[in-house]
């Protein structure tokens, strides 16, 4: 029976597309044992409000720590959850359904705000988001699962720790991943598509796709997931 599994470093509240590569494998590994990368999504994400898309972005510890992994990156500033909570609750108020998700997710920030290092955040923020998409895929965490030279190599060893036999890659990977070695190893390779994904009513003005996933619960509760397993034709 094939099993899929996908690794992929933890984002800050990802957009859909993060999620919907979780419910599409059968284990997922968070790959935070690698080095952390300046202005990217890992510790900021995008909410829309009135005043147009806005950057929510996690304060680090990064000057002087350019070599530092994912799971090693600092908190700088306590308060950070707090305001982001005001933020999103200001914006996403007249959402259709922020009565029914503001209590789950604001007790996500309440979690939050307690954690000092990003990764703990991102992984905790990504675990209790997925039950609110009727997601239950088991996630696994890279720095238990044991360690494997080369980039190809840590991909193969993390896929065979969980008892994979197909690796589902994001796309943009498909410029370096060596699928020989994957297929001498066992294991199939095939590559994410996020095209598809149909529109959704949202608040504040154009529509947007690439915004955190908290967009898609407040707008559209318990039907959220139907706008993931529902690719326009």
């Amino acid at each position: 029976m094939q099993k899929k599994v996908a690794v992929l470093q933890s984002n800050y509240i990802p957009w859909k597309g993060y999620f919907d590569l979780i419910r599409s494998v059968d284990a997922f590994v968070f790959y935070d044992d690698v080095q952390y990368t300046r202005r990217d999504w890992r510790n900021r994400n995008k909410i829309k409000t009135a005043q147009g898309e806005h950057w929510l972005t996690v304060p680090v510890k990064n000057k002087g720590r350019f070599e530092q992994l994912i799971n090693e990156v600092e908190i700088s500033d306590p308060h950070w959850a707090e305001q982001h909570w005001k933020t999103i609750a200001m914006s996403y108020r007249r959402a259709a359904c922020f009565d029914m998700m503001e209590g789950r997710i604001r007790a996500l920030y309440e979690q939050a705000g307690r954690l000092d290092h990003l990764s703990a955040i991102n992984q905790l923020f990504i675990a209790g988001l997925c039950p609110l998409l009727g997601i239950h895929t088991p996630l696994y965490r890279s720095e238990e699962l044991g360690k494997a030279d080369g980039r190809n190599e840590r991909l193969i060893h993390l896929c065979q720790a969980v008892q994979g036999s197909h690796y589902l890659s994001g796309p943009a990977a498909s410029c370096y991943l060596d699928e020989a070695a994957f297929a001498a190893a066992g294991l199939e390779v095939s590559y994410m598509s996020y095209a598809g994904y149909p529109e959704y009513p949202q608040v504040h003005g154009e529509f947007q796709h690439a915004v955190s996933v908290i967009d898609l619960l407040f707008n559209t509760g318990t039907d959220a997931i139907a706008f993931l397993e529902r690719r326009a034709a």
